[in-house]
């Protein structure tokens, strides 16, 4: 059985997390709905503040416990506020800039992000998974924007899945709130792969050490400048992911790297 380095637990919480082996675990704990409550969200965003920092994590794997991978915003939460004096504006105000922090966190993380799907992602949820990184379903996880069926367009959600998806496939799941099978999903571009519910963990898992076990100054260098440059016009990409990859050469884990693959012998990242 693999060492664990360390252990975070919060059992009373609606998050809790393990680290072993320069994998952070992430768990959504709050069965049935996972719903990203405030309190869902700021302990989801702790644990990425955390780790931010913390050298001895190299990947972050967010998963959840139930049959619910997230439901999205807790919308009982949400629409007790309705009494308030501004009708819920504020909180509403409150929630929405939360996620939007955590969401965009996600992406601007140093650290790669892979979301473990087990179950139903709706709304926010699958805004969740389509910010990750990577997103390993098994082949019981179905995803869906369905706030048009309450009538609430899903547009925050909306934000995470055309940058991921084809433009008419996320209207197609915006406009219909209809559900839609990992295999369908994969086929969309939500997610990266679709396997048997048994062995979902240890693919991720898998996954996971392999992105460990390569220079963490890489992962990050290269996470943040591939998000940057699909923002940017064809030539401004070029000059600036040409400036990136000079600065990568000039680091000592490209030289490192370069020269235990010349070598024929396996490189020691130190980092830097």
């Amino acid at each position: 059985m693999a060492e664990i380095l360390a252990i975070k637990r919060a059992p009373e919480g609606p998050v809790f997390s393990v680290l072993e082996n320069g994998i952070l675990h992430v768990t959504l704990a709050r069965p049935p709905a996972n719903a990203l409550s405030i309190a869902a969200m700021e302990s989801l965003q702790a644990e990425l503040d955390r780790a931010r920092d913390d050298k001895a994590v190299r990947v972050i794997v967010l998963a959840a416990s139930g049959k619910v991978f997230c439901a999205g915003h807790d919308l009982k939460e949400m629409n007790t506020r309705r009494t308030d004096a501004d009708n819920g504006k504020a909180f509403f105000e409150e929630t929405f800039a939360m996620c939007s922090r955590l969401m965009q966190s996600i992406v601007r993380h140093p650290k790669p992000v892979v979301a473990e799907v087990d179950g139903i992602a709706t709304a926010a949820g699958c805004q969740l998974v389509a910010s990750c990184d990577l997103a390993i379903a098994s082949d019981q996880a179905t995803f869906g924007v369905n706030g048009i069926n309450v009538g609430l367009f899903c547009t925050t959600p909306g934000v995470a899945l055309v940058r991921g998806v084809k433009p008419k496939h996320a209207m197609e799941m915006l406009l219909t709130g209809e559900m839609f099978d990992a295999s369908t999903a994969k086929d969309f571009g939500l997610i990266n792969r679709v396997v048997p519910r048994e062995y979902l963990t240890q693919i991720v898992t898998k996954y996971a050490q392999t992105i460990a076990s390569k220079s963490p100054l890489t992962l990050k260098i290269g996470k943040e400048a591939f998000y940057a440059q699909a923002e940017m016009g064809l030539a401004e990409a070029y000059e600036y992911a040409s400036r990136v990859m000079v600065e990568n050469m000039l680091a000592r884990d490209a030289e490192e790297g370069i020269g235990a693959f010349i070598g024929k012998r396996d490189p020691k990242w130190t980092g830097e």
